[in-house]
């Protein structure tokens, strides 16, 4: 057997002073509590970006191809959708689906309210599966090939304001020359939590948006642009660049990036403030093994003198106390991925911890299942503790072993 192995396991096996063994714990006590805080700070800050994002790309698409004039208002102007440029798109490998709407400002009345929102107006090409994650109750609109449909999906803000309910009836009020109304049917109740959505936006079908403007089937409003990688922010800027150049003349391409530049600020800042505080608890952590590596040697500076008096290296004493070093990290990671996986798994399943949902955007505290991030947390952890095992080799080599021998 290993010299150094074999002293290593017979210190273990001793049962030493309860200083010592308190010290020890401690030491794997605050290594798992560090993992177990980075996996469940990582893995809800990662939910939280992941599920605002999902919301408002949703929503939005990443990209949006609007009609180039100097219209402000929330009614877009027609495109026609006779282009060579939308064929061309659909092809790119980037692009998993364009979609068409409309929108078109409206005033909701019933009995004994009126309120002034935004028609958005979508056909059967619309992505309904991801918008189905917001949609709380009743369902989505069915789209009549013959005709357009009469129904329409409000928000729960909208709903509560208007004291409506599934299956109820209103009247929307069109401000145009000449006036318009329509007897519109309330089928389904949507919740984002993000008020630029909630407080202003109905969706109904497009045809009617397309008969009231006299367009007809070949004019939208615009088209929403999503990427193959849901998720992939970092070359929105490229790709919106290859779009905008092979784009038409009178187009006008608007990046989610810059639509709801506010959340990706606010990404930005709570993601500095996330690594400050991961790196104070792996500082603490880390401060914590070699203090207690420091203690041991400390106890054990006779038993050094002895060994460096037999003829035993430096290295060799020093690899005793790295090899207890790495038992103490590996059940500290051990317990720690434990405590910190089954947190999160309780979180995702029974969301024990709930939110408000006009504040934080979600009802409860999501958590994001990222495998490979948190493999990298714990080989990023392991790698920088095994050479911080190491700095005690200072103190072992600086030991007399006349001066050890007598240190008691």
């Amino acid at each position: 057997m290993n010299f150094s192995l074999f002293i290593a396991k017979r210190i273990r096996s001793q049962k030493g002073s309860s200083f010592s063994k308190v010290i020890t714990r401690i030491a794997i006590g605050s290594i798992a509590l560090g993992i177990a805080a980075l996996i469940i700070s990582m893995a809800i800050f990662e939910g939280f970006k992941q599920t605002i994002l999902d919301k408002i790309v949703s929503q939005t698409g990443h990209i949006q191809i609007l009609k180039f004039d100097m219209n402000n208002s929330f009614e877009t102007s027609p495109l026609s959708t006779q282009r060579e440029f939308y064929e061309q798109l659909k092809n790119q490998d980037y692009i998993s689906h364009i979609q068409p709407y409309t929108q078109k400002p409206v005033l909701l009345r019933t009995d004994e309210d009126l309120m002034g929102l935004v028609l958005k107006g979508v056909d059967n090409q619309y992505d309904t599966v991801s918008f189905k994650k917001n949609l709380i109750e009743g369902r989505f609109i069915h789209f009549d090939t013959s005709n357009y449909s009469k129904e329409i999906v409000i928000s729960q803000s909208i709903k509560d304001k208007l004291r409506l309910k599934i299956g109820d009836d209103l009247l929307a009020f069109f401000l145009q020359d000449p006036p318009r109304q329509r007897k519109l049917e309330v089928v389904g109740i949507y919740q984002t939590g993000i008020e630029d959505f909630d407080e202003r936006l109905v969706y109904c079908d497009q045809g009617l948006l397309q008969r009231l403007n006299s367009w007809g089937d070949t004019l939208v409003g615009g088209y929403e642009v999503f990427f193959n990688d849901y998720d992939d922010f970092n070359n929105i800027d490229a790709i919106y660049d290859e779009m905008e150049s092979n784009s038409d003349y009178d187009m006008y391409l608007q990046k989610v990036t810059n639509t709801f530049a506010h959340f990706f600020e606010w990404f930005s800042m709570v993601n500095k403030n996330v690594t400050i505080f991961l790196s104070v608890i792996l500082f603490v952590a880390l401060f914590n093994v070699i203090s207690v590596l420091l203690i041991l040697i400390t106890e054990r500076v006779t038993m050094i003198g002895m060994l460096k008096a037999l003829g035993a290296t430096s290295s060799q004493i020093l690899k005793i106390f790295f090899q207890n070093g790495l038992v103490i990290l590996w059940k500290g990671i051990l317990i720690g991925n434990v405590i910190g996986v089954l947190f999160c798994l309780a979180q995702d399943t029974f969301k024990f911890i709930p939110l408000d949902i006009e504040t934080y955007y979600m009802s409860s505290v999501p958590i994001s299942w990222n495998i490979p991030l948190i493999l990298m947390l714990n080989f990023g952890i392991i790698t920088l503790v095994l050479f911080i095992l190491w700095i005690p080799s200072i103190f072992i080599s600086r030991i007399k072993p006349i001066r050890a021998i007598r240190f008691d």
